[in-house]
Order: C-alpha cells, then sequence, then structure tokens
C-alpha cells in the first residue's frame, strides 16, 4: 500500500498517540513540577512522529529512511527516560511499564518500515 501523506501511516498515527499520552501524563503529580525531566521526555516523545513526518515530506525514500532512524533512536531514548521515572516516584512501576510497552511497539514498528522501504531501495 502507497500512502499519499504521513498522517495515513499507521507506525505515525502510534507515535502521536504515544506523544500525548506522554505530555497528559507528565502534567500530573510531581512530573508537573520537574520542569527540566518533563521538557526533555515531551521532547524526545514528540521527536518521534515530527521525524516521521519530516522524512516523509522529503520526498526521498533515502532520506525517509535516514529520519526514521531519528525517530527510532528517539524512542530509545524516551524508553531509557521511562525506565528512570518509577525511581524517582513520578511514576507508578505499572504506568511507566505500560508507556514503554508502546514505546517499543512504536520502534518495532519503525525497524519493519526502515526494512521494508531499504530492500526497495536496494531493488
Amino acid at each position: 500500500m502507497k500512502y499519499k501523506r504521513f498522517e495515513d501511516l499507521p507506525v505515525w498515527q502510534k507515535a502521536k498517540n504515544l506523544a500525548i499520552q506522554i505530555y497528559k501524563t507528565t502534567q500530573q503529580g510531581k512530573f508537573s513540577r520537574d520542569y527540566s525531566f518533563a521538557g526533555q521526555i515531551r521532547r524526545s516523545s514528540i521527536s518521534i512522529p515530527c521525524n516521521i513526518a519530516e522524512g516523509f515530506e522529503r520526498g526521498s525514500r533515502k532520506e525517509f529512511i535516514q529520519f526514521l532512524y531519528i525517530a527510532k533512536a528517539s524512542a530509545g531514548e524516551l524508553r531509557s527516560q521511562l525506565l528512570i521515572t518509577p525511581d524517582l516516584v513520578y511514576l507508578e512501576k505499572k504506568i511507566s511499564n505500560d508507556l514503554r510497552s508502546e514505546v517499543i511497539q512504536t520502534s518495532e514498528q519503525l525497524g519493519a518500515l526502515i526494512l521494508a522501504l531499504k530492500r526497495k531501495v536496494n531493488k
């Protein structure tokens, strides 16, 4: 299936929803008072759908792949941050684990899309 808009990409939709979850979560409790960490985790989360969109809009498959790698790296950064949150008592372990699971799924989708695009580039 060929997508005409980045908004139609399932991985972009998942990444967008994840960023919204992160923003809502960081507006609560102790998290909301740590402006530095809340800002950093928000930037990581929003970087994922934004890089997917930017790469898609570049119009080049090679550049799209490059931006998907950047989005995947941001997902890794976000996962790392979520591993820290329970130790800071900013998030309950279950919430952190649920969010991390969403990040892992997003990262896996990005990896699958990268592989599919690389196969097309190498043909």
